[in-house]
């Protein structure tokens, strides 16, 4: 079934929008989402058009809605948490802060209401090793290790049960998404290799489950969503207008709709002749509903 894809939001303004972790709100009827590099979280209403810019003076990786309303932020100086204006916002920890040049990167809330987030050294090629982690935020506790040895901490998404935990690294020489059992804790009791790209165009980037329980990929570099099944088999490969998807995310009011973000890198658009759209937020009507996101509980 031919899927049309289109430009929802078309980013025209900074040096090379990188735009990441797309989250509707149920509640508010409207897409949340960031820009890395600009510091940004940003709200779009889908309806009118428009899209309000909260500048938080710093990158952020990824954030997640809180149930009692506001936000909980990673941010290149740590996690905060905000009551609702995320400009307004207080510090609770920074885990990394013996690795300056790490940063958050993907992250998002699990069915139990625990925030996952992972790292990364920024750019990669900046370390020989692996430094990137996985990190799991309770309420009322500071952030724990979940996992390690990760170079781009990426594409975390949960099944619908909350049993299984979905997470990729997304360096050019890993490239592989894995599949995690998870305890009533939150705790990976087992990994097992979910997708491995070497032959596929792309690089793992963000995701999210649909009600069925498939996993949708981003294919950074390689300018398509990829639906996988529990199985990890190739479902159905949808192209976009751009090459480098971040991630994507479903919403509307059925759930229905995929919203895709994209980056541009450089940042002059005269760099990116054949893309003009590239850094801008699409979405497209796959067939499938999505899952209500989780909430941090905290």
């Amino acid at each position: 079934m031919a899927v049309n894809v289109e430009c929802v939001l078309q980013i025209r303004e900074g040096g090379g929008p990188k735009g990441e972790c797309p989250v509707w709100s149920v509640a508010e009827q409207k897409l949340y989402w960031v820009d890395i590099d600009g510091g940004t979280l940003n709200r779009f209403d889908t309806e009118s058009g428009k899209n309000t810019v909260f500048s938080l003076g710093e990158r952020i990786g990824c954030f997640s809605l809180r149930q009692r309303g506001g936000f909980v932020l990673a941010t290149a100086s740590g996690i905060w948490l905000s009551d609702g204006d995320p400009t307004v916002r207080h510090f609770l920890a920074n885990p990394e802060a013996a690795l300056p040049t790490n940063r958050p990167n993907d992250g998002r809330s699990d069915p139990a209401g625990r925030f996952w987030y992972g790292t990364m050294c920024d750019p990669p090629s900046a370390s020989d090793t692996p430094q990137g982690s996985l990190y799991i935020l309770e309420a009322g506790a500071q952030p724990k290790l979940a996992a390690s040895g990760l170079f781009v901490a990426n594409g975390l998404a949960f099944s619908p049960d909350g049993k299984m935990l979905y997470h990729s690294d997304s360096f050019h020489a890993v490239r592989t998404i894995w599949a995690c059992e998870l305890d009533m804790d939150g705790t990976i009791v087992r990994r097992r290799e979910f997708v491995t790209m070497k032959g596929l165009p792309g690089r793992p980037d963000g995701a999210c489950v649909d009600s069925d329980g498939c996993y949708w990929s981003c294919h950074i570099d390689g300018g398509q969503v990829v639906r996988y099944t529990p199985s990890g088999q190739v479902d159905r490969v949808i192209p976009v207008p751009v090459k480098w998807p971040t991630m994507c995310a479903f919403g509307g009011s059925d759930l229905g709709t995929l919203f895709i973000t994209s980056l541009r890198r450089g940042g002059a658009a005269a760099e990116w002749p054949d893309q003009p759209l590239a850094g801008s937020i699409f979405a497209c009507r796959p067939g499938v509903t999505g899952i209500p996101e989780p909430k941090f509980a905290g």
